[in-house]
């Protein structure tokens, strides 16, 4: 064991900058790695986001006005009470929309905890005439913005000002699951319970450790009384109905996570094989004096894992100390993750992760150390370098340059090690090309809705008027090329449970451009086009045919193609509204889908519409349901930067092993009258060409393997193949120009130093002797 030590810390001596790039580069990656795992959880995880930005409330209970409820505050676990809130129960309409909301009654302040973020418009002012502030969902499904009108239908036929609309943690609005939630002055929730509303109180409570949510709420009932409680919601059932839209991201996001790890398991492979066999004659001497290859295995594991270890606890310290001073999304990922509960073994799971890496790494590298002979001698004999082949020789009588020849020879040299060096390079190439192809995706969705069947720009719904004085209003814009009258519907499959879309929108004479993939679009009646999620759910395939009942009236359908479809988990099958209302007469259009023409302007022609028809048509935005994948941007952005410095580590080893091996041909070369410039261009047209070969060769896989890895993550979450958009061809040259570029700028300095320090050593000796 001493002497075990002293050869450990002779060599950590000896290899101080061999030590601390080990170091650093485990840092590097590690705090790559952790500030990954935040973003991803900050991307992917927007509920928890929103939670932490509105302090949200752990549970939230809804009970009997009289009940009481002061007890609560002082039960072990809750740290915070918001409310009460007097709530009346209510139903508004919006034109022809319809809501159940409970009106929370709130002052000018908003509460601390379940603080609502004001998405537009503002907060109340205290006033007794002061409008009423909506939950997004609510103002989704209700078609208003601020400054818009909601009534109360009934005797009263109150009508309510929208000042604004916010976002909170709590479960949206679900159409006969979950009301919505609303905010008003305490004078207008005080006159609504004086009309006959249904009168209850609502109260949220922060507790100190999410985890023990379902006994708090057990004591919280028994405090209360049950016969007074009237709802109980916690965060869980929030996180679970807001998890279900990002079930993509998620996916992408992992993956991401997953390649940019094994991209740093495969550099750190590398780096510590080739640190490994620089050491050969040392553990030749040792295995000499009589060191076991037991002994030799467990020299190199220790030393390397206590390195990466050290790495490792450096890199975890600075991302705690500085990761939240980042601005922009970085540090605000960090604040989340550190407030969640999950933040303790996520990052103990990194850095452990992290380590046994590089020690299954060493390991592998260790085992071929032991196996290195005692005698030198034997190592010598493997066999001589081959003689310089036709090709470079031919290459030389066409006068290139030496040193590219002589690179491109060395390449060759040792066809095996340079294979692999080009595959370990190549990986953050392909992972770097792969993510670009997401980013090309994203784009693609947000900026040609076609793609996702949102062909057309506008919605327009009548507001007090006929279908057919709303179809001749629509006509008289000159900006609106077709008009698709469209109506959704709740159906049943045979043999499912949960319900699936039916949607009929565009007539025979004039088709909606459906997104088809896959078939065709249907042009004959009774024909359909179905997404993805629903041929899963029904176990069919393009050219069967399906049949789903709604409220008891069969339709019969046939499936002709299949449609990019976003909404409902892709479980929609569209034909034409004809059809519909051929097979069932008493289905009529709910809205009009309006294809404009090129060029137009959808805000100008949705404020012309809405002017000319004097409120008798609302129009809106088309938005597409697809989920908001913007977020990826952040992640690519964070993990370029991880594949650079991944890239960075396996590229030193690559220059490390080129300056080793180029160091033993030096007097040859001098031999020969190269010049030191000429020798150090040799090691820089070895470098340069490797990096060229895995930049070819990451782009030239990672195209066609981006456009399907996007699409089945993108067919398992229901929305079907054919997302996918290919990677810009002038990012991708940048990428091969910084590649390619960036190992030769890097090699440059390391080849001049080994070249002047051999010419120097050797003409030391010519001179001694």
């Amino acid at each position: 064991m001493r002497a075990f030590l002293r050869w450990a810390l002779a060599d950590l001596r000896t290899h101080r900058g061999q030590a601390a790039s080990l170091v650093l580069a485990t840092a590097g990656i590690t705090a790559s790695l952790l500030i990954s795992v935040a973003l991803l959880v900050y991307a992917a995880d927007p509920w928890q986001r929103l939670f932490t930005a509105t302090n949200g409330a752990h549970v939230w209970l809804r009970t009997e006005p009289g009940a009481q409820t002061s007890a609560l505050s002082s039960l072990p676990g809750v740290t915070a009470v918001s409310g009460p809130f007097s709530t009346v129960a209510e139903t508004v309409r919006s034109g022809p929309e319809q809501a159940v909301l409970d009106l929370r009654a709130a002052g000018p302040k908003r509460p601390e905890v379940g603080r609502p973020e004001i998405e537009s418009g503002r907060w109340l002012n205290g006033g007794p005439a002061d409008g009423i502030v909506l939950e997004r969902s609510l103002a989704s499904a209700l078609w208003v913005s601020p400054g818009d009108r909601i009534t109360l239908p009934g005797d009263h036929g109150r009508s309510l000002r929208v000042v604004g609309i916010v976002r909170t943690a709590e479960a949206g609005y679900a159409p006969g699951d979950s009301p919505g939630i609303a905010w008003a002055s305490p004078t207008l929730v005080a006159d609504l319970l004086a009309e006959g509303g249904r009168h209850t109180q609502t109260l949220g409570l922060r507790l100190s450790d999410p985890g023990d949510t379902g006994y708090l709420v057990q004591r919280a009932v028994a405090a209360v009384g049950s016969p007074d409680v009237v709802d109980v919601s916690t965060w869980q059932d929030a996180r679970t109905e807001a998890e279900g839209d990002n079930h993509l991201l998620g996916l992408l996001i992992g993956l991401f996570a997953l390649s940019a790890l094994a991209a740093a398991a495969v550099a750190v492979t590398g780096g510590i094989g080739a640190r490994v066999f620089a050491h050969a004659r040392d553990i030749s001497v040792l295995k000499a004096v009589g060191f076991t290859p037991g002994q030799v295995t467990a020299m190199f594991l220790v030393r390397h894992t206590v390195l990466a270890s050290l790495g490792v606890v450096l890199g975890f310290l600075a991302t705690e100390a500085f990761g939240s001073l980042v601005p922009g999304s970085l540090g605000s990922a960090m604040d989340v993750w550190r407030a969640l509960p999950v933040h303790a073994w996520t990052s103990l799971g990194v850095c452990l992760a992290t380590v046994a890496v590089i020690a299954f790494a060493t390991t592998l590298a260790a085992w071929r150390a032991g196996r290195v002979p005692a005698i030198p001698a034997a190592r010598v004999a493997a066999p001589g370098r081959r003689r310089m082949s036709g090709a470079a020789r031919f290459a030389l009588r066409l006068r290139l340059p030496p040193s590219l020849v002589l690179g491109a020879r060395a390449v060759m040299h040792r066809p095996g090690s340079s294979a692999a060096t080009v595959l370990r390079l190549a990986l953050p190439v392909l992972i770097v090309t792969i993510t670009f192809g997401t980013w090309a995706t994203v784009d693609r969705l947000e900026h040609d809705p076609g793609r996702v069947g949102l062909a057309g720009g506008l919605i327009a719904r009548p507001n007090g008027v006929s279908n057919a004085e709303a179809e001749r209003e629509l006509d008289r814009s000159a900006d609106v090329s077709a008009i698709h009258p469209g109506v959704e519907l709740a159906a049943l499959a045979p043999g499912q449970s949960k319900s699936v879309t039916l949607r009929g929108v565009g007539t025979s004479a004039r088709p909606y451009p459906f997104a088809v993939v896959e078939g065709r679009a249907p042009t004959a009646p009774g024909e359909a086009v179905a997404g993805q999620g629903l041929l899963n759910a029904l176990d069919v395939s393009v050219g069967q045919w399906v049949r789903v009942t709604v409220g008891g009236t069969p339709h019969i359908l046939h499936i002709v193609g299949r449609c990019i479809e976003t909404e409902d988990d892709g479980r929609v099958i569209s034909t034409s509204y004809s059809t519909l209302h051929a097979q069932d007469k008493d289905v009529l259009p709910a809205y009009f889908s309006l294809e404009l023409r090129g060029g137009a302007d959808p805000s100008a022609v949705r404020y012309e519409l809405t002017a000319a028809s004097h409120g008798t048509l609302e129009v809106r935005d088309a938005v597409s349901s697809v989920p908001d994948l913007s977020p990826v941007r952040g992640v690519i952005v964070v993990l370029v930067g991880v594949l650079s410095l991944i890239g960075l580590v396996e590229l030193s080893t690559a220059i490390f092993v080129s300056v080793r091996d180029h160091s033993r041909d030096l007097r040859a070369y001098r031999a020969v009258g190269m010049t030191p410039q000429q020798t150090v261009g040799t090691m820089v047209a070895q470098i340069g060409l490797l990096a060229l070969g895995a930049a070819t060769l990451g782009i030239g896989l990672g195209i066609p393997l981006a456009q399907w890895l996007i699409d089945q993550q993108s067919a398992d979450g229901g929305i079907g193949a054919g997302i996918a958009g290919p990677p810009s061809w002038q990012l991708l040259t940048v990428v091969a120009v910084l590649a390619v570029g960036g190992a030769v700028a890097a090699s440059v300095l390391p080849a001049t130093r080994a070249t002047a320090l051999a010419r120097h050593q050797l003409t030391h000796r010519d001179g001694a002797g």
